[in-house]
């Protein structure tokens, strides 16, 4: 049917063509057609029904991707993961063994450094022989480590179970030499403990050997101070310079032993450095003292020596020549011996002046012995004139003295005894005859007093001698 015109549209007839207003466009956009070609309806269903397929397939990727492992299966996921706790129990047993390989090498070094003996050397020895076992046992180890990468994406079940034999028998050779360290190491305790004491030892020592020479510096600057010269004491000290320098260098170049024994001969000989340089102040007014005194006495024997010829004299004069001819030469020798030690006492001073003590000290004690000398045999020549002049006198005090002697010793003999043993008794007789004897050479027109006096002296030593015996006897027996 037509239209009327003028008359609305009918349902059924097409719509005339008017012109839209254009809508506003947003800046930077464009505008979406709202036309649809033929056909886009089939697409987009085709495209509906295939995501349900596409999403399954690309699902196990997704939980697949970020560098995680593919999945296998349990079986070979639990045998991955028992070779790991195997390769994890072995770099245990690993660092186990190297650390008590580690300890024991300080333990070695350490007899090594004190100890010298066939012990300590055998020590040495099993020692490397078990370093040997270790490196074979480690080798073992890392060959097995290397030789399995458990990481690896394709791993199979059949290789994890390899790698997890492989690994557990290496931790297990690294427990069994583990073992023979552990034995090894307790059979060296009597040795570490020996070397230990001394390395205990040495530290301290070593410290007082510093010590010492630090306080013999200090001794030698006070004594330089109080304007003293030490030079000898200056040289010993810097004589041990060098010991000093191998002490600070340590034992591990020296060794223990010798360090201790240098660090003791150190100390020992700074410690007399510095009580001499204590001293030294002391010493020095002893030997001020010592000259003035050896000086005075020198003096008084020339006084003294002089009163030897008239005492000659006299002995010449009242008696015979056996009692004086062994003192003819006491004037002349008395006067050589002052004359000497007048000479050694300028020495000395001249030292003391130049502080060389120990020259000065050693030439003192010269003209002491010069000077003792000289007085004894001065002193011979009155104790003789008034000796003489005493048993000429009155002869029969020094027999009395002397049968006293005898008669104490037979009482001794016989004490406790019916008959003197014969050891005892013909000694005893022997004194009686020696003493009968001495006593007829005074009945001459000249008496040799002088061999009287020396035969009773010796009848009374040879006495002496037998009561000692006797009593020493006694003693042991008793």
């Amino acid at each position: 049917m037509t239209a009327t015109p003028g008359q609305p549209d009918s349902p059924s007839a097409p719509r005339a063509h008017r012109p839209r207003r254009p809508a506003p466009r947003t800046p930077g956009r464009t505008r979406r057609s709202t036309s649809r070609t033929p056909g886009r309806p089939l697409q987009d269903a085709l495209t509906l029904m295939a995501l349900p397929l596409v999403a399954a397939l690309a699902l196990p990727a997704a939980f697949a991707g970020g560098g995680t492992r593919r999945w296998f299966g349990g079986r070979a996921e639990n045998q991955r993961a028992e070779a790991q706790a195997a390769k994890d129990a072995a770099a245990a047993a690993f660092y186990e063994l190297d650390t008590a390989q580690r300890d024991l090498r300080i333990s070695i070094e350490t007899i090594t450094a004190v100890d010298d003996s066939p012990a300590a050397r055998r020590a040495v020895a099993d020692f490397d022989a078990l370093g040997n076992r270790i490196d074979e046992a480690s080798h073992r180890y890392i060959n097995a480590v290397d030789a399995h990468d458990l990481d690896r994406d394709d791993l199979e079940a059949s290789a994890a179970s390899r790698a997890r034999a492989e690994l557990t028998a290496a931790k297990e050779e690294l427990d069994r030499v583990k073992q023979e360290l552990d034995r090894f190491t307790d059979g060296l305790g009597p040795l570490l403990g020996k070397a230990e004491t001394q390395l205990a030892r040495l530290a301290p020592a070593v410290e007082r050997a510093r010590q010492a020479l630090l306080a013999a510096s200090d001794a030698l600057d006070s004594v330089r101070a109080a304007g003293l010269r030490a030079d000898d004491l200056a040289a010993r000290l810097a004589a041990l310079s060098p010991e000093l320098t191998k002490l600070n260098q340590g034992a591990g170049q020296h060794g223990v032993p010798q360090t201790l024994e240098r660090a003791a001969r150190v100390t020992r000989e700074a410690e007399a450095v510095r009580v001499e340089a204590e001293r030294l102040p002391d010493r020095a007014a002893e030997i001020d003292h010592r000259l003035v005194s050896l000086r005075t006495r020198a003096q008084a024997l020339t006084t003294r020596s002089e009163q030897v010829e008239p005492t000659l004299s006299e002995l010449r004069r009242r008696f015979t020549a056996a009692c004086w001819q062994d003192l003819q030469h006491v004037p002349d020798s008395a006067a050589e011996n002052v004359r000497r030690a007048e000479t050694r006492l300028a020495e000395a001073r001249t030292a003391r002046g130049e502080q060389r003590w120990a020259d000065a000290t050693a030439l003192l004690s010269t003209v002491r012995a010069l000077l003792n000398s000289t007085d004894e045999a001065v002193s011979a020549a009155g104790d003789r004139l008034h000796r003489l002049n005493a048993v000429q006198k009155d002869p029969q005090q020094e027999i009395d003295r002397t049968r006293f002697a005898i008669r104490d010793a037979q009482r001794l003999a016989m004490a406790g005894r019916n008959t003197p043993d014969p050891r005892h008794a013909r000694p005893l007789d022997d004194a009686v005859a020696r003493l009968d004897r001495a006593v007829a050479t005074l009945e001459g027109r000249h008496p040799d007093y002088w061999h009287f006096l020396t035969e009773t002296e010796a009848v009374r030593q040879a006495v002496t001698h037998v009561v000692s015996g006797i009593r020493e006897e006694r003693g042991a027996g008793h």
